[in-house]
């Protein structure tokens, strides 16, 4: 079975952005590097060819050899895939591809408000409702507008 390729980044102190991509390329992932991060930045990845040649000053940590070089680490985005690996194994248990993005929008969103109380996180997301609307037809991928087209 085929996995799904979530590619995420996090900014040193600063919040992470993850999110659900078709493949793991090399244009693919200069193509989000250029949206995501400031021209200046320094790249901080594991050894993975297809971030090579972008366009920033590039740090690569070889996790057979080290896991850290100085400040040169990939810890904190580490950290990230383990909450939300934890979150999908234990607390969703089953996630349809589907819906992963949801997911992960969820787990990014406590990830980068993690220093608020539960109250603020439950009053910054209420907010964050206003005006939206999802369907039972959306939600499940059966959009009956979309189908009898």
């Amino acid at each position: 079975m085929a996995k799904t390729i979530v590619v995420g980044m996090l900014e040193r102190n600063g919040r992470v952005r993850a999110e659900v991509v078709r493949e793991r390329t090399q244009e693919v992932l200069h193509s989000l590097a250029n949206r995501h991060i400031e021209d200046g930045s320094t790249l901080m990845t594991d050894e993975w060819g297809g971030y090579k040649g972008t366009n920033f000053q590039h740090e690569v940590i070889n996790h057979a050899e080290e896991y850290v070089r100085g400040l040169v680490h990939t810890q904190g985005i580490d950290n990230f895939w383990s909450l939300l690996k934890r979150g999908l194994g234990g607390t969703y248990v089953s996630v349809e591809p589907f819906h992963l993005f949801r997911y992960i929008d969820e787990q990014a969103f406590r990830y980068n408000n993690r220093k608020m109380s539960d109250a603020q996180r439950f009053d910054l997301a209420a907010r964050g409702m206003v005006g939206k609307r999802l369907t039972l037809a959306e939600l499940t991928g059966k959009n009956p507008i979309a189908s009898s087209i």
